[in-house]
């Protein structure tokens, strides 16, 4: 066991930090499932096989180095994603609701 300010523990902190992506079963998106330290992509493949492949199925595995992904922040939260007001086509308050689905469906 390593303590503080042993050789080894500093180095750990150093490694890339690599996104955890697993896919369940062929055809299912992939979603994240963690995040990894490793100092290469195959040694992330195997750090993220072991800690999220085994209790559950896994059909597929991909690490992504986190400083590839671009991503908003917390503070982006207002204007970033804002719906644009200039493109009316994107709300459907435009559209009439013909009569034949307004009546109440039989019970």
């Amino acid at each position: 066991m390593r303590k503080d300010g042993e050789e080894g523990s500093a180095q750990d902190t150093q490694w890339t930090l690599f996104e955890v992506f697993v896919q369940e079963r062929t055809g299912e998106p992939h979603q994240h499932a963690g995040s990894v330290r490793a100092p290469d992509p195959e040694m992330a493949l195997q750090n993220a096989r072991d800690v999220y492949a085994r209790r559950g199925p896994v059909a597929s595995l991909w690490v992504v180095p986190s400083g590839a992904i671009a991503a908003t922040s917390p503070s982006d939260a207002g204007p970033f994603f804002d719906p644009a007001e200039d493109k009316v086509y994107r709300h459907p308050q435009f559209y009439r609701v013909p009569r034949v689905t307004r009546r109440k469906a039989p019970k």
